[in-house]
């Protein structure tokens, strides 16, 4: 029987020179009020000022809610949501991160009370698109705008959780680097390295396709080239646009493939001890690439040959080591955390850690190596 592979995309992407201007085109006539999904940091930086200026000239209502919290618990976004509610809004507009893009659209989705964000938990297909979305992602790292997932923590599991719908992917999607240069050098780090370890988990992964190794090898090189410039110059414009392209890839190869052991072993980082999502990532990538490699040789030359364009140059070996080394390199450049002393976790935590970790199932499933109780253990172990 022939496989096949599903790619589910946002109706619309606008990216490049000016892409911020779309935003007249997208909602002039159609919308009578715009709710604007932020947060303080977001907002207090000015970033959203212009778009917002943009929807003011097309005599739009505008309601802004910019008390959303970084990584938040699935109570928190249902506490946004219920007063999105009462807006009567009928566009959707995120401006921000991963966890505000996905609160939003939680939000387009659970804007009556049919069915709470809880509920999805259980029955995530139940929710059903009520209101259209603009999604202007303010880092490149998350690749929420191009997927139907939407990560919220559960509190009493001290775990994190993807609910995945398609009703959820958006409506239309602005990538324009402009929204990237108040973004402090640390957080474009982290961000950054969310993207790399989504790309790398998705051609790694059980799942990989055609369709997600397209996007996941382009993703690649283009985080290759650009994560440490787009980092480190405010001004690096063309830079942070080819981030943000490789951020979105990276979430397209999300939605046809998945990520695999990386993600599995941080959610509990950010879950239990709240750990930002891109760090917990950066943190755990490394390890679980070193342990994979047995199973992805093949899989991390291709890569070499994708990024390098040097083919046949270099023995299998010689390949996988080069990219371990150059996410290395980068890790170290960009002063990423490699260890869980810092956020005080030792060896006390250890096993609630690899608990946790392993009943991340939908992910490990997808990891090419089967990853035991004791290899967790293992992995974990290595950056205490």
């Amino acid at each position: 029987m022939t496989e096949q592979y599903l790619l589910m995309m946002p109706q619309k992407v606008f990216s490049g020179s000016n892409a911020l201007e779309q935003i007249e085109t997208i909602v002039k006539k159609q919308y009578k009020k715009a709710a604007v999904f932020t947060d303080k940091g977001v907002r207090n930086s000015g970033i959203t000022d212009y778009p917002v200026k943009i929807l003011e000239q097309c005599n739009l209502d505008i309601v802004v809610y910019d008390e959303l919290p970084s990584e938040p618990t699935c109570d928190e976004a249902q506490k946004v949501i219920d007063e999105f509610r009462k807006s009567g809004a009928d566009f959707i507009i995120a401006m921000g991160g991963g966890s505000v893009m996905d609160v939003a659209k939680l939000a387009s989705i659970t804007c009556t009370d049919t069915y709470s964000v809880r509920d999805l938990l259980d029955s995530p297909l139940s929710g059903k698109k009520q209101v259209k979305t603009l999604l202007i992602p303010t880092t490149a790292g998350t690749g929420s705008e191009a997927t139907p997932n939407s990560i919220v923590t559960v509190p009493e599991k001290n775990l994190k959780v993807g609910i995945v719908n398609p009703e959820m992917l958006p409506d239309a999607v602005i990538l324009d680097g402009r929204m990237l240069k108040g973004l402090p050098e640390k957080i474009a780090a982290s961000t950054g390295m969310d993207a790399l370890a989504h790309a790398i988990e998705c051609y790694t992964s059980n799942k990989a396709n055609p369709f997600s190794n397209l996007f996941a090898l382009e993703a690649l090189k283009l985080i290759f080239d650009n994560i440490i410039p787009a980092c480190e110059n405010r001004n690096a414009v063309e830079e942070k646009n080819n981030m943000l392209l490789a951020a979105f890839y990276a979430g397209a190869a999300i939605t046809a493939s998945g990520t695999t052991a990386v993600h599995a072993l941080s959610y509990p980082l950010g879950g239990r001890y709240h750990i930002p999502h891109g760090i917990s990532n950066a943190i755990m990538l490394l390890p679980v690439l070193k342990f994979n490699r047995i199973a992805c040789r093949k899989e991390f030359g291709q890569i070499y040959d994708a990024v390098t364009g040097e083919r046949d140059k270099k023995s299998p070996d010689e390949k996988a080591d080069w990219i371990l080394n150059r996410i290395g390199t980068i890790i170290n450049r960009l002063e990423i955390p490699t260890s869980l002393k810092s956020f005080g976790i030792g060896a006390s935590d250890l096993e609630a850690l690899v608990q946790d970790g392993m009943e991340v199932k939908r992910l490990l499933n997808n990891n090419k190596r089967e990853v035991t109780a004791a290899d967790a253990r293992c992995i974990y172990q290595e950056v205490m």
